[in-house]
């Protein structure tokens, strides 16, 4: 059997206030893309996952544990991840590894949400690769109508970013919303995303509250947004904590002629599109 692993893009993120569990309250519009890891599946002996290029352990590992912990009485299987996602790069590759393998309990384990929610805020939103609303701190998903086609260019960084100190900063610059805004933002955003729109027709919607936390502690992130915007983003930003910046565009043509012209500046950049879900 084989799987895709779509990546995961928040197309924006607005930060709310720190909940007595430490993670902060957010509101976000992720969107699934086809970039995707490739999960290859086969009966084995006993349970197995290899994934090249990935220190310790992966969640797809965490995925397949719980899911035994939980009954899951299939024979053992031997799980082989190729990774087209960067790792760590604030795209969510390890969690829709994890995901993916949830799903392969989908018709034989209850509770699937509740088990993603326990491996990481991200792996919920993406047992359904597409479009959503995520509320909390990521746990709470809204599944959205599949937008209309456009194209997306990824600027991964060469050095990752710590997720932690992202939020840390964020919190010393003081840059949270207040739980009311946070519920009017989510009441605008899916509001906007109706049926076979485009994120860039509420374009203005689109922000990112960590950006600047995570432009305090890696400024030079900054030349790739201001390159994307040179050649044409409608908008540009980061994705989650980063560091991956991104360029919304009209098309994928459009997209793939701006990463064309981005290299060699930008070694590693990628077009993709929005995944259209199951």
């Amino acid at each position: 059997m084989i799987l895709r692993a779509p990546a995961k893009l928040n197309l924006c993120l607005y930060l709310g206030p720190r909940r007595e569990d430490g993670l902060h309250e957010l509101c976000s519009l992720a969107q699934s893309l086809t970039l995707a890891d490739t999960l290859s599946i086969a009966e084995a002996e006993s349970d197995a996952v290899l994934c090249p290029g990935v220190d310790g352990e992966d969640l797809a590992v965490r995925a397949l544990r719980g899911l035994r912990a939980r009954g899951w009485s299939r024979p053992p299987i031997r799980i082989e991840i190729e990774k087209r996602i960067p790792v760590a790069a604030g795209l969510g590759g390890g969690s829709a590894d994890a995901a993916a393998v949830l799903s392969l309990a989908r018709d034989d384990v209850e509770g699937l949400p509740e088990l993603a929610a326990g491996l990481g805020a991200d792996v919920t939103s993406q047992l359904d690769p597409g479009l959503a609303l995520m509320r909390g701190a990521g746990e709470r998903v809204e599944s959205l109508p599949a937008p209309a086609r456009y194209g997306i260019v990824l600027i991964p960084s060469r050095a990752g970013v710590s997720t932690a100190e992202v939020y840390a900063e964020a919190d010393r610059l003081g840059l949270r919303r207040e739980r009311s805004e946070l519920d009017a933002l989510a009441e605008r955003l899916s509001a906007a995303a109706e049926p076979g729109a485009s994120p860039l027709s509420y374009v203005e919607l689109l922000a990112n509250d960590l950006q600047h936390a995570t432009l305090s502690l890696r400024p030079e992130i900054a030349e790739a947004l201001e390159a994307l915007e040179e050649r044409g983003a409608a908008r540009a930003l980061v994705t989650g904590s980063g560091p991956t910046a991104f360029g919304l565009f009209e098309s994928f043509a459009l997209a793939e002629r701006a990463a064309e012209a981005l290299s060699p500046r930008f070694v590693g950049a990628l077009v993709a599109a929005p995944h259209e879900g199951r």
